[in-house]
């Protein structure tokens, strides 16, 4: 079979490293190619692709930010080319169950949190997917992996089946990629579509359009309910998720010894052992009575709208960075009750705070370099609260001022620190 990588970075190379370990050869193509990320798929053994010719490759292997509609990609599917993407592709190679988990909010935290309760269980578990390392660098070392999916990797899954699928939430987010809110649901669902009787499917038994979109599927059905705390939901996820997939085990395998017994009491204690994860809303430091809150990965809606709730009042509120296309104006009535400071920073900061200039201060930080920008945005709010909350939720992806939105929470915390923070 002719195949063709398209797109590398983090999850174009996983794809390269996983084709080499199971003897599959590739080309690779990518659009704005950088030179290190060629040497390391040279490395690997595969040839470069100068200039995809549809007609060509019967397959395309797709990284996630490579749009379904990019021209040259519409070309090769147009001469024939299987268009599908790293999920679909390791599944069709490995034989490692999988637990595929998305939802608007909440994914990276459930993955961690499902992972850490089958290690809890006695499984050889692992995390992957659109969470730190890419499923393809993982699946073949586990026993079970714990998938975090977006919307981008599952809108190009195919025969793609996980033995449990949760659903936490559909709300808003990417429309910028999917053109609507329908067709961004329909992407998540695809989670959901080859679901047989002998898989489980755990879901938010509080949300209706999750409801509306598992009423036809045949699998086993564990349903959670949310808490008024997000950590505690997804806590609450990922221990029905444990349990759901014990329970596929303790069918097929007979006999399977457990480390803890698979039950939710059994399970509680390690509740509280469960990790955290990066760059979520955490208060880090404070300067005075002015707290600094950190949830760089709340680029959501429903995420911000969260973080800006339980941020003490008033909020200095750091917003901006590559738009994603949310209604920002559904964010009104809790900016106008909380928020008394807007600072835009990034690509589109300014555009994205002109829906609330007449209810609040907005502050437009004009400078490029993202480490500047948040400097200068930290000195902003010190300089005009001296009390309440400086709350970076920016609403944005990163990749204009930052590597990822990992990198944007680490330079935000070193700032804060650097001009007087102190830890705690």
């Amino acid at each position: 079979m002719k195949r063709l990588v398209y797109g590398l970075g983090r999850s174009g190379l996983g794809v390269l490293a996983y084709l080499q370990r199971h003897g599959l050869r590739a080309a690779f193509y990518d659009d704005k190619l950088k030179p290190e990320e060629a040497k390391q798929a040279l490395a690997l053994g595969f040839e470069l692709e100068p200039n995809p010719t549809p007609g060509h490759y019967q397959q395309v292997v797709a990284a996630p930010g490579v749009p379904l509609q990019h021209p040259r990609l519409q070309a090769l599917r147009q001469g024939g080319a299987e268009v599908i993407g790293e999920a679909e592709l390791v599944y069709r190679y490995s034989q490692t169950p999988l637990i595929g988990i998305t939802g608007t909010a909440g994914k990276t935290s459930c993955t961690l949190f499902t992972g850490h309760f089958l290690r809890a269980l006695g499984f050889r578990a692992l995390e992957g997917g659109n969470i730190d390392p890419p499923l393809a660098s993982v699946v073949d070392e586990a026993e079970v992996v714990a998938v975090e999916m977006s919307s981008f990797q599952l809108e190009r899954t195919v025969h793609f089946r996980p033995r449990v699928a949760v659903l936490l939430l559909l709300g808003v987010d990417h429309l910028d990629r999917h053109g609507s809110l329908e067709s961004y649901h329909a992407a998540k669902l695809n989670l959901i579509k080859n679901l047989t009787s002998q898989d489980a499917l755990v879901y938010n038994a509080q949300d209706p359009k999750i409801l509306a979109g598992i009423a036809h599927s045949p699998a086993r059905r564990y349903p959670f309910q949310p808490a008024t705390d997000p950590r505690e939901t997804n806590l609450n996820a990922a221990l029905q998720a444990a349990l759901a997939y014990a329970h596929i085990v303790e069918r097929e395998q007979p006999g399977r010894a457990w480390a803890v017994e698979p039950s939710q009491k059994a399970l509680e204690p390690f509740r509280t052992s469960a990790p955290r994860p990066e760059a979520r809303y955490e208060v880090f430091a404070r300067m005075g009575s002015l707290h600094f809150i950190d949830d760089s990965i709340a680029t959501r809606l429903d995420a911000v709208r969260a973080a800006l709730e339980a941020a003490p009042a008033p909020v200095a509120w750091i917003l901006g960075g590559v738009d994603k296309g949310a209604p920002v104006e559904e964010l009104l009535e809790v900016v106008e009750r909380k928020v008394q400071l807007i600072l835009a920073v990034g690509q589109d900061g300014p555009r994205m705070a002109a829906p609330f200039s007449e209810r609040v201060q907005v502050v437009e930080i004009s400078e490029p370099d993202g480490r500047q920008a948040l400097r200068q945005a930290v000195l902003e709010a010190r300089q005009r609260l001296s009390s309440g909350s400086v709350l970076l939720a920016p609403l944005a992806t990163s990749f204009d001022q930052f590597r990822d939105y990992k990198e944007r929470s680490k330079v935000f915390r070193e700032v804060v620190l650097e001009l007087g923070g102190t830890r705690g």
